[in-house]
């Protein structure tokens, strides 16, 4: 599972991640950053991600269009990425789970 990280999450987290998650990726590192969130969808589509974000707009796109891609919506408020990159890690069982499973669109994280 490839990770893509909205803009409103640290870029530092897609290469902390990347022994769990190979491939992840930030939005501004793919000349994403400052993109409609319609764009983000479409790119996180054709290059088999999961979209993670803090907003609910991702999740809102995957009511109204399904999956892929699929949306883990990180619920904590603001808080350090550090707080970010321990809680991802301690889903990651529950995460691959989400991953494998094509009835479910989004994993909530709060």
């Amino acid at each position: 599972m490839k990770l893509l990280f909205d803009e409103n999450l640290s870029p530092g987290l897609a290469n902390a991640l990347q022994s769990e998650y190979p491939g992840s990726a930030h939005v501004d590192g793919l000349g994403l950053g400052s993109s409609k969130d319609a764009n983000v969808w479409s790119y996180a589509k054709e290059n088999d991600f999961v979209v993670v974000s803090k907003d609910a707009d991702f999740y809102e796109l995957s009511l109204v269009h399904g999956v892929p891609p699929k949306v883990i919506w990180i619920r904590l408020g603001n808080c350090p990425s550090e707080r970010i990159l321990r809680v991802v890690r301690q889903h990651g069982d529950a995460l691959q789970k989400f991953s494998m499973d094509p009835g479910t669109a989004a994993f909530f994280i709060s």
